[in-house]
């Protein structure tokens, strides 16, 4: 029974991780923390967890939690997942993994120093609809691909209380959306990008209320990224193929299990048609439980989050951010 715990009393707890561990025999969440007891002990009634504590800390201190999942603002992401490491826990760490790539790169040495595992909780890439883009690439049935282009663009309603408009907490459209879509173009490709240009629009609080960002492979396959928070904009999660020989649109990669499809056009001929799943989040924890017991590496771990946060600071860089 792999016993997990979880830093923050967060709203993305149930779906990600308390949920999912209810529907599995081998998982349990067995404890949460807040900043403080009232609030840690409330939601532990609410969620059916066995311990709350009042401090991160002291949750850190509990022999029996096996797994550690963060689910704090993007800013306190490297210090607790260290500290947790540090205590001798595995971490799974929700996204985007940290602030930046020397952040990035300290929690994986860490890792590392301590015989620990730390994974990033891009939970799409372990649901079979990301397994077929691979497997459609790699059939060579677009022929040779000549672009990707990859959008997740969400209504987000600026708030001054919300943490996803903060840039001091790790806000924005980027770290909070677009991270998936440099992801997945970065999954699906191979290889390491390099960034031609960005340009952003801004939230009044500083944060990137959209971002556009043109990137280039090795391979010579361009790419392009967007995202956008503005309000009242249409849910999209999407990523495009354009081949030699056809295309081919995935749509909702992030949540496929509340409805996608996958068309693909060659030779003027269209087809559609999704693949069975279950939440994103299930095949996710299914991937952690099984890899922490094979030791097998992970899709979204070592090096692979200290890349994709390279590449969200050089799309910044590139939009005259000075983070």
């Amino acid at each position: 029974m792999l016993r997990i715990g979880i830093l923050g009393a967060s709203g993305i707890a149930p779906a990600s991780i308390i949920r999912p561990a209810r529907r599995r025999e081998d998982a349990v969440v067995a404890a949460v923390a807040s900043r403080s007891t009232s609030a840690a002990d409330d939601y532990a009634a609410t969620h059916g967890i066995e311990r709350s504590y009042g401090s991160y800390d002291a949750l850190l201190a509990d022999p029996t939690v096996q797994l550690v999942y963060v689910a704090l603002p993007p800013s306190q992401h490297a210090r607790w997942s260290i500290a947790a490491l540090e205590a001798g826990k595995d971490v799974l760490c929700e996204k985007p993994f940290a602030m930046n790539r020397s952040e990035a790169e300290e929690m994986t040495a860490v890792a590392v120093a301590n015989g620990r595992r730390i994974i990033e909780a891009f939970h799409d890439r372990y649901h079979p609809l990301s397994s077929e883009m691979d497997r459609i690439l790699a059939s060579e049935r677009l022929g040779r691909l000549i672009s990707v282009h990859a959008d997740f663009s969400a209504s987000i309603p600026i708030s001054p209380s919300s943490i996803r408009h903060d840039p001091t907490v790790g806000g924005g459209s980027l770290m909070d959306l677009g991270c998936y879509s440099v992801h997945q173009i970065r999954a699906l490709i191979g290889e390491e990008p390099a960034v031609i240009s960005a340009a952003a629009t801004l939230n009044p609080f500083g944060a990137d209320l959209s971002m556009d960002a043109d990137l280039a492979f090795p391979s010579g396959v361009l790419a392009k990224v967007t995202c956008t928070m503005v309000e009242d904009t249409p849910f999209n999660s999407s990523v495009e193929l354009i081949g030699t020989a056809g295309t081919a649109r995935f749509n909702n990669l992030v949540f496929p299990s509340r409805g996608h499809n996958i068309q693909i056009v060659v030779d003027g001929l269209t087809s559609a048609f999704t693949v069975a799943g279950r939440e994103t989040y299930d095949h996710q924890l299914e991937a952690v439980v099984r890899g922490l017991e094979s030791g097998d590496p992970l899709l979204t771990e070592g090096t692979d989050p200290v890349h994709n946060m390279a590449i969200i600071d050089a799309i910044y860089e590139s939009a005259g951010f000075d983070r």
